[in-house]
């Protein structure tokens, strides 16, 4: 993996070994789980906290995406208006302040992330695609946002691609990560707050014992009074999340760094983020040493649930990235990528996240952020923390955090609805955006698939 690939990747932090003693327990060493240690540290200096990391810290998703920062907790303005039209004020008010929040903590903290709030161009590469532009940026002004359509010479002035049509561009609200980087830094917050960190612990067992919580690794055990479990996309202790989200694998792609010369023919002077607006998407980025991050397009889900490092590497997709990439900039034909991944994002069947508590309330949990979890998370933490030490607040109350999206059936109907959903997606590229039966009957129900 790139992003994490590097001389600076700090080393991993010791396994538990032996008993301790804590006030919180976090299950999962990514975005999350460091964000909920974090916040709880700020919010009681001195607390007891362990994280507890199956891998290295930022193992999963939260090293290995593209470092797109929305603000966003609802998988964009359309989906939360589908979903919670009565709260949709609230919630874009929220993500707002949590993005604030969580740029306000990178400098606390001397975070160094290489966190920029940049513009994000939506890509127009079908004629079709200018009907949903059309209608999004409606739908982004009526909430504050500074947004622009650009016809296909505008476009191309910004960004140099033969494929482009247009764009809607969005200049606030977003920003782009080095989210190893960023994982690294919460990680060294959540020490020098006096939180223990351990890697290569996986969480074996919870146990309630009297009215406390039994947490079993395979080298130690750590009694706490409260735990969070963030484990997203990867199976944890506490079985309940499972019904909600299924691991959906992502690939992606990096280039070896751009010369000047290549820089020129690319122009993207004001290195914004890019996604073209397909259902089957590609969404693509420069990184601080001028690499293309080239990712999406094919989302696959492996039966039953599967997550295995088996599944991170796919020649099909990975080729077909590369074809797709050189199609968009064929100047850069004979440009290598010195790097491929994949990994499993969390999603649910409303494409946001998911709450829920177990043992008797001391534990919550959290997953389900459909690639838009690097802002969200932080978020994500902070309502897991709200329901674990039992506080009645203004997020708690949302819609979203009470009520559980609808469940994905159980195999093997679960996979056999993915592969429809998936040929469907397919066909409505083809066919011009438009929704076939399958489609419309999912919208009808306010469910989807998606990453």
């Amino acid at each position: 993996m790139y992003w994490s690939d590097r001389d600076d990747a700090p080393a991993p932090a010791a396994a538990l070994s032996g008993t301790m003693e804590a006030d919180l327990a976090v299950i999962g060493g990514g975005f999350t789980g460091l964000w909920a240690a974090l916040q709880a540290l700020e919010d009681q200096p001195g607390m007891r906290v362990a994280v507890l990391e199956a891998e290295q810290c930022g193992f999963g998703a939260s090293s290995r995406n593209g470092g797109f920062c929305d603000s966003s907790l609802t998988h964009g303005l359309a989906n939360g208006l589908s979903h919670w039209p009565a709260e949709i004020e609230t919630l874009v008010r929220l993500g707002r302040e949590n993005l604030a929040g969580l740029a306000a903590s990178l400098k606390q903290h001397g975070v160094d992330a290489d966190f920029r709030l940049c513009p994000e161009i939506g890509v127009a590469t079908e004629p079709w695609h200018w009907e949903g532009l059309e209608e999004d940026i409606e739908v982004y002004r009526a909430f504050g946002e500074d947004v622009e359509l650009l016809d296909a010479d505008q476009m191309r002035a910004r960004v140099h691609s033969p494929t482009y049509l247009g764009g809607m561009i969005r200049r606030n609200d977003v920003a782009l990560v080095d989210p190893a980087r960023l994982v690294w830094g919460l990680r060294s917050a959540v020490e020098v707050l006096g939180g223990g960190v351990f890697d290569h612990s996986p969480v074996l067992s919870v146990n309630r014992v009297g009215s406390r919580l039994s947490i079993r690794t395979p080298n130690g055990r750590v009694l706490a009074d409260r735990a969070v479990m963030a484990t997203n996309a990867y199976p944890g202790p506490v079985r309940r999340p499972r019904r909600y989200t299924i691991p959906v694998y992502d690939h992606v792609l990096m280039t070896e760094p751009l010369s000047a010369e290549q820089m020129a023919s690319v122009g993207w002077a004001e290195r914004e983020g890019l996604g073209d607006v397909s259902n089957q998407f590609h969404y693509y980025r420069l990184s601080a040493d001028n690499r293309i991050l080239w990712g999406g397009y094919d989302a696959t889900y492996h039966f039953n649930n599967g997550v295995d490092a088996r599944h991170d590497q796919s020649k099909t997709t990975h080729l077909r990235l590369a074809e797709h990439f050189f199609q968009t900039f064929p100047q850069l034909e004979g440009l290598s990528f010195s790097h491929r991944w994949g990994g499993p994002i969390g999603t649910t069947t409303r494409f946001t996240a998911t709450w829920g508590t177990a043992c008797r309330g001391r534990l919550a949990w959290v997953a389900g952020y459909t690639g838009l979890g690097v802002g969200a998370s932080r978020f994500g933490a902070r309502v897991a923390l709200d329901l674990v030490y039992g506080q009645s607040t203004g997020r708690t109350e949302l819609e979203m955090v009470r009520r559980h999206p609808v469940p994905f059936p159980p195999e093997p109907a679960r996979w056999a609805s993915v592969q429809i959903t998936r040929k469907a997606l397919q066909r409505s590229d083809r066919r011009s955006g438009k929704r076939g039966a399958w489609l419309r009957l999912l919208d009808r129900f306010g469910v989807g698939f998606d990453s």
